[in-house]
């Protein structure tokens, strides 16, 4: 009868609930739809023990100081530094545009906030130096996927709090498919700079690198505090979380982005977006105790054996089911709803849950550029005011690129593992 909470919570999606009341209500009304309603007092410790994770406490730090680094006004300093490295390049503004994102994915963390930074200020001077506004807004619009892959990430976060599994082994889990990432937007770019004759080259005009390192190397100073941190063993993510708001509050004063309104709209807006995160979180409990007490995960692990699936075919096949899925819904709101259905049973067949959360993150992230949704083409097409439909054919060949990262990432869990088992966060 589990059906009966899917059903329901797509009805009330569609009368304009919000997901944590249309998941929440459906999963009490499946309840006492299949006798179960002796069961519902359980209900509170179960919402309470989903987000009495000490994990969880990273989330809404790092959204904190994301929030105040977005307002510092970093963005300039970190085109700049990329413009010294790579802007004599041909289709020098392409590779800037993609190792911006890099070194805004490790302040950030939100692909969102990437896509609506560059489309305000990268993306202009990518049009007035002779890009296609198509070409600019696609790259712009597939860098900002690395944002979330590498870290800090929240949808790691988000993971790691719902399947139980180390933060600090997926955030370092992630830097190599991130960079894997880039690597791949950047052959793309090669392609297309020579194809369509992009400017740029020796005679390019860039900043010199000396001064723009050192204009760029306060902001660059946290993800080397969150990574560093972290991977050192000095403090556990939530710690480099708190750490990172302290810094980001430094950094805005540096560059004299922030002030106390700029502050206080930081924190008004950590805690809309952390309230609406807890509340999914605690609808998810009441449905994964729904499907536990129906043994809906057992069942799946039957039905993979029965089907004899092996680990990288079942692999492949939630990846499908997350692709879909990731076209219609947010990745938060996917990753609640899909998680604890299918991945218990990928863990069971074998696959690593490091390796199993980052390639459900970078899969869940490339629906921010995949219609009829991706939030990242949204922006990128409000912000340039082009249409949406045109920006999402022309992100198209991006996005075949990621997915073959995608595949890379699947059938080779060595790029995720690799680096968390040298530093021994996994055996």
């Amino acid at each position: 009868m589990i059906w009966l909470v899917s059903l329901a919570g797509l009805a009330m999606l569609a009368a304009g609930a919000a997901v944590a009341y249309a998941f929440g209500a459906a999963s009490i009304l499946t309840f006492l739809a299949t006798d179960n309603a002796r069961y519902l007092p359980i209900l509170p410790q179960r919402v309470f023990s989903q987000i009495d994770v000490f994990a969880l406490m990273a989330m809404p730090l790092f959204i904190l100081a994301g929030e105040i680094m977005n307002r510092a006004g970093i963005t300039r300093a970190l085109v700049d530094l990329s413009m010294a490295l790579l802007g004599r390049l041909k289709g020098g503004l392409g590779y800037v545009n993609i190792l911006t994102s890099v070194f805004f994915a490790g302040i950030s963390g939100s692909a969102v906030a990437d896509a609506a930074a560059l489309a305000n200020t990268l993306v202009p001077a990518m049009r007035a130096r002779g890009y296609s506004p198509l070409y600019a807004g696609a790259i712009t619009a597939a860098a900002s996927v690395i944002g979330p892959i590498i870290p800090p990430s929240l949808v790691m976060i988000f993971y790691g709090a719902i399947m139980q599994t180390s933060v600090a082994a997926m955030f370092i889990g992630g830097i190599l498919p991130g960079l894997l990432l880039a690597a791949a937007l950047a052959i793309a770019n090669v392609y297309f700079a020579h194809r369509d004759d992009h400017p740029g080259g020796r005679d390019a005009e860039t900043p010199r690198l000396l001064p723009a390192f050192r204009h760029a190397a306060p902001s660059l100073a946290l993800p080397v505090i969150i990574l560093g941190g972290i991977v050192f063993g000095v403090v556990t993510p939530t710690e480099a979380a708190g750490l990172a708001v302290l810094v980001a509050i430094a950094v805005g004063l540096y560059y004299g982005g922030v002030d106390w309104t700029g502050l206080r709209e930081g924190i008004e807006q950590t805690a809309s977006l952390t309230g609406a995160i807890f509340m999914i979180l605690g609808a998810v409990a009441c449905f994964g105790w729904l499907a536990g007490s129906m043994q809906l995960p057992q069942q799946l692990v039957a039905l993979v054996a029965q089907l004899g699936l092996g680990k990288t075919d079942y692999l492949l096949l939630i990846n499908l089911i997350f692709i879909i899925s990731g076209m219609f819904l947010d990745a938060p709101v996917a990753m609640a709803l899909l998680v604890p259905l299918l991945a218990p049973a990928a863990v069971t067949s074998g696959v690593d849950p490091v390796h199993l959360g980052i390639v459900i993150s970078l899969n869940l992230t490339i629906g921010f550029i995949t219609p009829p949704i991706g939030a990242s083409l949204l922006v990128v097409s409000a912000v340039m005011k082009i249409g949406y439909w045109e920006l999402a054919r022309a992100t198209l060949p991006f996005v075949f690129v990621e997915v073959v990262v995608l595949l890379a990432i699947i059938f080779e869990p060595e790029i995720t593992l690799f680096l968390p088992r040298l530093l021994g966060f996994i055996t």
